[in-house]
């Protein structure tokens, strides 16, 4: 449904969700955590939902971006713009490197390089204590303050400053990464998808585009981890544990694969989801892993998927749904 709407609308979209989330969500901090964690989501769909990679490294690039975020600003005396820039670039390697390895096997085995590589990422953390810290996470994380030379100085230190940090990024990113998937590149990631011999069959180098959609992905996920790291002023070791992988994956596959509005509406019901349950009832993962389990039955395709097919109905405009328009 979205696809066809120009690149203005989705940056409307994009800053109204942002601008009205933390007046509909229980704190600032919930907020801020929906737009970051939306981020990790968009960058394992780039991989799974428009490229056909299923992978369970996601946690590597996350907690990659925390650490570099969280020693910046410990050791180093740069601005927030050069923290956040930096930890992209430097998840975007790392995600190349894993990609180059990862896509010389296919299926299970391509899955297993990639949780190999994430478990290498995690105890290579772990072992690193007097740098990482090892079991306890990198304590003492500081956000940094954004200079603007000759006009002004900000600091973030309050909730309700960096939620709006975090949301010019979050808006920002998803902008250029909608971009991304409506572009030529976009649809040779379909391509691949739907059919990869045939996409090599017509000249298409896929080696090179799975190599640099891992980029994309790694460069984002490590970003929404950055912001995490500075959010909590703590780089959890289980920012790079399996279990955010397979949160991460969770959030991604719930809302819907192919849609970068479903990996948004993937994080947000996750999230509120996970809050309300855990007030609730002590044993809420329970609770949590049932309504998972529904909506997967029920919901094959996703939420979004599902609101889109009920929008359709509504407006007389079902078949668009059918042929695909659903994607995002």
């Amino acid at each position: 449904m979205t696809r066809n709407f120009p690149l203005g609308f989705h940056i409307g979209a994009a800053t109204v969700f942002a601008f009205i989330l933390p007046f509909v969500v229980p704190s600032e901090v919930l907020a801020t955590e929906i737009l970051i964690f939306a981020l990790a989501a968009i960058g394992c769909n780039l991989l799974l939902g428009y490229t056909g990679l299923l992978s369970f490294g996601q946690a590597l690039f996350f907690g990659a971006g925390a650490y570099f975020a969280g020693l910046m600003s410990i050791h180093l005396p740069f601005g927030l713009f050069t923290v956040l820039l930096i930890s992209t670039i430097a998840g975007a390697a790392i995600a190349v490197i894993v990609g180059f390895f990862s896509i010389r096997r296919a299926g299970i085995y391509f899955v297993m390089l990639t949780l190999a590589f994430g478990q290498l990422g995690y105890y290579i953390a772990f072992l690193a204590e007097p740098l990482t810290g090892g079991e306890d996470g990198l304590l003492s994380v500081v956000r940094p303050s954004l200079t603007i030379p000759f006009i002004a100085k900000f600091d973030f230190a309050t909730n309700t400053s960096f939620y709006y940090v975090t949301a010019v990024t979050f808006v920002m990113a998803f902008t250029l990464l909608q971009r991304l998937v409506d572009s030529p590149l976009g649809s040779v990631l379909r391509a691949i998808k739907q059919n990869e011999a045939r996409a090599e069959a017509i000249g298409y180098q896929v080696r090179l585009y799975k190599i640099a959609v891992f980029a994309f992905s790694g460069a984002v996920t490590s970003l929404s981890g950055a912001l995490y790291a500075l959010m909590l002023n703590f780089a959890p070791l289980s920012n790079i544990d399996i279990e955010t992988s397979e949160v991460i994956l969770f959030m991604c596959v719930l809302g819907g694969l192919g849609s970068l509005y479903g990996s948004i509406l993937g994080a947000v019901i996750f999230l509120l989801a996970s809050d309300f349950f855990a007030e609730l009832w002590p044993r809420w993962m329970l609770l949590l892993g049932l309504m998972l389990v529904m909506i997967m039955l029920y919901m094959p395709g996703g939420l979004w998927k599902s609101v889109c097919s009920l929008f359709a109905r509504l407006s007389g405009t079902d078949d668009t749904v059918k042929k695909g328009g659903a994607n995002g």
